[in-house]
């Protein structure tokens, strides 16, 4: 028999906002929903962004003047700001100056008749003195510099950036602010807040959880595409030494990319069973979450955290993939709108899946999810947000270049749909069914991946595929891509709304969309209209997943079928604490209560305080033993 992976908490922060309480979602089709749902998911954003905390049930206090506001007067002031704050645009200085973005130029100063003099602070002399250079001692703390002949320098050279749109976390919003993040990348800050909106919004005491199994039975499976490339991580440990500044302790070790897992063991859960940091460009949150939902299907776990931290708005990450040609440049988009001069409208259109497109659009986001066994699920009243039966990968095999499309997405779609067929039969696959494109904006995607997705709905008998793509509104978030996409369908089956693709006009004529439904405005489909989606990642190098996702619904009747009616009449008592729980999770943070999960240097064990004995192994704080009685798997062979 094998346990159903099921979906039990999410949560993270996207261009598009918090994805606990599905606000994120709500974002996305913000326009679509009442009037109380547009408020609560601005009120969020406006507590996440640093513009105004909750002090009364209906008293806001402005943090930059200090003025108190109530809930409506706020909104009817700030609304515009918020939604411009969001979402793909053009990057904010905060992250940096798209007109001065940083850079050096190399130059050779060759003195003319006379001389070249300079004077240098004494700590500014380079180590080995050009043989070149006359040095005259000025004070204690200064010196005298003559050049006679040519010398190489650097200089600081900021310029125009020629790439401006990228999808931003809410601008105002500082993850490192909330905990003690010193020297933290922004995507490991990133990461502890993801993780504490998870905790909090699965509405389990995660202490409570973890004592129902053994410590070994738990696993953490996070990790990013190209690991901490910022100031704090591998950026700063390469520039450094090149532009006169100091190596850290931190920088090392920060940087790698597995690094997500690290800090949710050590600083978040202190936990000791698997850790696994998955690496697969755009498909590393699927194959993070085909490791999890593999050891669970086994029984070897039954608890897995799985996701990734992606934070690659820097102008060195732009600038690599600027010059592959991958991004949406400003030269690009101006020729694609035939435009002189791009405004923020076109900058907020700058990602357009399966549209004539120029590039894809850099984004940054966190986005985790908690799975446990079904029984599990069912045994602590958690809540059942969807399940994933299993994620397919497969590579692309020989190839010309190594950033080129292949045929593996043939491969991992056609599974997933097969076994969504065989789950639930060909109606509802065929009916109820539909797909979250990887949809880059690139015009290599639109036309390889429109042809993947429409062979499999005509071998499938798929007349009309529904189709979405996210990226249209957050960007590309590299390796949280696929995250992006679970918080998307999580959210459609909680609010029943599919989001459209609202970035285009129209669809290229070069596309494959015989079999396909493409829509470039939001449709109702009701909160039980689908009974499964499919994720999809076509990634660099090669690397391709899907999985398929079956809903809320569709997971609790597979539950009934197993447990039966009294275990989930009891699953349903139980489960109105755990709603109450994550509701005062979500208020809380609505509010600006921001109190995350981070715990520095908190029971730290050491060998010597475990106990041993033949058969189990015990360790002080965890209430279940690890046992050591392990059956033979290869008993016939021996």
């Amino acid at each position: 028999m094998s346990h159903l992976p099921v979906i039990i908490g999410m949560g993270g922060v996207s261009p598009a906002g918090r994805t606990s309480g599905h606000h994120a979602f709500k974002r996305l089709v913000l326009s679509q929903l009442s009037p109380n749902k547009q408020q609560a998911s601005l009120l969020s954003l406006a507590s996440l962004s640093g513009l105004a905390t909750q002090t009364t049930p209906d008293q806001w206090l402005i943090t930059a003047s200090g003025e108190s506001l109530n809930a409506a007067v706020l909104l009817e002031r700030y609304k515009q700001q918020l939604l411009d704050n969001t979402l793909i645009r053009r990057i904010h200085p905060d992250w940096f100056d798209v007109h001065a973005q940083p850079g050096r130029r190399a130059i050779t100063l060759k003195p003319s008749d006379n001389p070249i003099r300079f004077i240098l602070r004494q700590r500014q002399l380079p180590e080995r003195i050009p043989v070149s250079w006359q040095l005259r001692d000025l004070s204690a703390t200064e010196i005298e510099v003559t050049i006679t002949e040519p010398q190489d320098f650097t200089m600081a050279d900021p310029h125009e950036a020629l790439v401006q749109a990228a999808g931003m976390l809410p601008t105002g919003f500082n993850p490192g602010a909330h905990y003690r993040s010193a020297n933290h990348p922004r995507a490991l800050q990133m990461a502890v807040f993801g993780v504490s909106d998870l905790l909090g919004q699965s509405g389990l005491i995660w202490q409570d959880l973890a004592a129902k199994v053994h410590p070994d039975q738990i696993g953490v499976f996070a990790s990013n595409s190209i690991g901490q490339l910022d100031q704090d991580g591998w950026g700063g440990l390469l520039q450094n030494p090149t532009i006169g500044k100091r190596t850290t302790s931190k920088q090392m070790p920060l940087g790698y990319a597995q690094m997500t897992a690290d800090f949710i063991n050590a600083y978040m859960l202190g936990n000791i069973g698997q850790s696994n940091g998955s690496l697969g460009a755009c498909a590393t949150f699927l194959y993070n979450l085909q490791t999890a939902t593999n050891a669970l299907r086994s029984g070897r776990l039954k608890i897995a955290i799985v996701g990734t931290s992606d934070a690659p708005v820097t102008p060195e990450i732009i600038e690599g993939f600027r010059a592959m040609g991958a991004l949406a440049d400003n030269i690009s988009l101006r020729n694609l709108d035939g435009v002189e001069q791009l405004t923020d409208a076109h900058y907020r259109r700058a990602c357009r899946p399966f549209a004539n497109n120029c590039g894809f659009t850099i984004a940054e986001s966190a986005q985790f999810i908690m799975l446990v066994a079904d029984d599990l699920a069912v045994a602590t009243g958690a809540q059942i947000l969807g399940s994933v039966p299993e994620v397919f990968a497969n590579a692309d095999g020989f190839k010309r270049s190594i950033s080129a499309p292949g045929i593996g997405n043939y491969l991992t779609l056609a599974k997933a749909a097969a076994l969504g067929r065989s789950l639930l039969g060909e109606k509802s696959l065929q009916e109820r069914s539909y797909v979250h494109a990887h949809g880059t904006s690139t015009p290599k995607n639109r036309t390889t991946e429109s042809h993947v997705i429409n062979e499999v709905a005509k071998a499938m008998g798929i007349s009309h595929w529904p189709v979405t793509a996210i990226k249209a509104y957050v960007g590309h978030s590299q390796g949280t891509a696929g995250g992006d996409q679970m918080m998307s369908a999580l959210g459609t089956w909680a609010e029943g709304w599919l989001p459209g693709i609202t970035t285009v006009d129209s669809f290229a004529d070069d596309i494959y969309a015989s079999n396909l439904k493409l829509n470039n405005q939001h449709e109702e489909i009701g909160c039980e209209g689908m009974d499964m989606a499919f994720l999809n990642a076509k990634g660099f190098g090669g690397n391709n997943a899907s999985t398929l996702v079956l809903s809320p619904q569709i997971t609790q009747n597979m539950l009934a079928k197993r447990y039966g009616t009294k275990a989930m009449q009891q699953h349903q008592t139980l489960l109105e604490k755990t709603l109450a729980t994550s509701q005062q999770h979500d208020a809380d943070f609505t509010a600006g209560r921001f109190n995350l999960n981070y715990q520095f240097g908190v029971n730290v064990l050491e060998g010597e305080e475990l106990k041993f004995s033949a058969n189990d192994l015990e360790i002080p704080g965890y209430t279940q033993k690890v046992t050591l009685n392990l059956k033979n798997p290869f008993e016939d062979m021996l």
